[in-house]
């Protein structure tokens, strides 16, 4: 069972992790910088809140639906580079510091929400999700990429 993302305990250290976040550590895994891939997270939470509706072409929605939904909620860690799709590829210069703020202001934004309206949102990906899918998912996207970082 992962961490809940409705639990304060759970975002604080996530803030914590993400502030101790330098910039000059170089990726375990894949192509991005520190800066584009703060960037890359706060994807999610901007679909979340309305900030960003880019959605995947309908075959590929589809695709993602009967495919990737499950590997996507579960409970099991992302494993390291796995394809990213268009709307999360981030590029050229992303500054940390502006970066690191956004996302620490999405992650408390959508934590405060809470699992009923959460699950009321559905994913541009995945379509409808609960709650513990939406957390899930959540939790593993942002814990890949701190862990992709060393943190």
């Amino acid at each position: 069972m992962l961490p809940n993302i409705y639990h304060s305990e759970t975002t604080t250290e996530f803030i914590r992790r993400i502030n101790s976040l330098t910039g000059n550590e170089t990726p375990l895994w894949g192509k991005m910088n520190v800066g584009q891939m703060l960037s890359h997270c706060c994807v999610p939470y901007q679909q979340i809140l309305g900030e960003n509706s880019g959605r995947p072409p309908f075959i590929l929605r589809v695709l993602m639906q009967w495919f990737f939904r499950n590997s996507m909620t579960n409970a099991k860690p992302y494993q390291k580079n796995l394809p990213t799709g268009p709307t999360f590829v981030r590029t050229g210069y992303h500054d940390i510091h502006e970066e690191r703020i956004r996302l620490i202001s999405y992650l408390e934004r959508v934590s405060q929400l809470g699992p009923e309206k959460l699950a009321d949102i559905p994913s541009l990906s995945l379509g409808k999700l609960s709650s513990e899918e939406w957390s899930n998912m959540l939790y593993k996207h942002l814990d890949h990429h701190l862990r992709q970082f060393g943190v």
